[in-house]
């Protein structure tokens, strides 16, 4: 089975675990710091330019939005977390809201995959560490995308590949995937790996 990438449309932005979309597809969900390049990564995906919208103020939006790639699967984008300059208030409700998709989500079980962002410049955060410990106690499927790699030289590419291969909590991932959405490096990788996870 084929994925139009041209048929895709933003379902449903979610502010409350009550929003969420009860369709029976698929759900491949991306996490990762404010300002990885998350809503970059998926209008490369989708080779589109904005349909998923860039914030100029980092973790502004506590929002999970499904967009619906040719009715066959949903593309989940989580809200950012570890902002800095986020208040308490909004940790709190990214905290709920994320902890919502996993935990109060009434399609949990269609969840094939979750991508984990990585800013390859930086390398895993604390967050990134507490993100995939979490899936890693709770079994869920996911690979690691190390984001920006067209801001490194050669050299700094090998070196957070050799990080991520060799961090024992990214042991757990189903692969680790270089991606520039400038050169859309890693582009086919990174499809290929959900369509494998999606069984398509």
């Amino acid at each position: 089975m084929k994925i139009n990438v041209n048929n895709v449309s933003l379902k449903a932005t979610a502010g409350r675990p009550d929003q969420f979309p009860r369709d029976p597809s698929p759900q491949i969900a991306f996490s990762g710091r404010s300002n990885v390049g998350k809503s970059s990564l998926i209008n490369s995906l989708l080779r589109r330019k904005s349909l998923a919208r860039t914030s100029a103020s980092p973790g502004k939006t506590i929002t999970v939005n499904f967009y619906d790639v040719d009715g066959k699967i949903f593309l989940v984008d989580l809200p950012g977390y570890g902002f800095a300059k986020r208040s308490a208030e909004d940790k709190k409700r990214w905290s709920s809201l994320t902890d919502g998709y996993f935990t109060k989500n009434p399609n949990f079980d269609l969840l094939k995959l979750v991508v984990q962002l990585v800013d390859s410049r930086i390398g895993p955060t604390k967050d990134d560490f507490d993100m995939l410990a979490f899936m890693a106690e709770y079994d869920i499927p996911h690979i690691i995308v190390a984001t920006k790699v067209d801001k490194l030289n050669a050299t700094e590419k090998k070196k957070i590949t050799e990080q991520l291969e060799n961090e024992p909590l990214c042991a757990n991932a189903e692969g680790v995937v270089l991606y520039s959405a400038v050169s859309h490096t890693g582009r086919d990788e990174v499809w290929g790996l959900i369509a494998s996870a999606c069984g398509l």
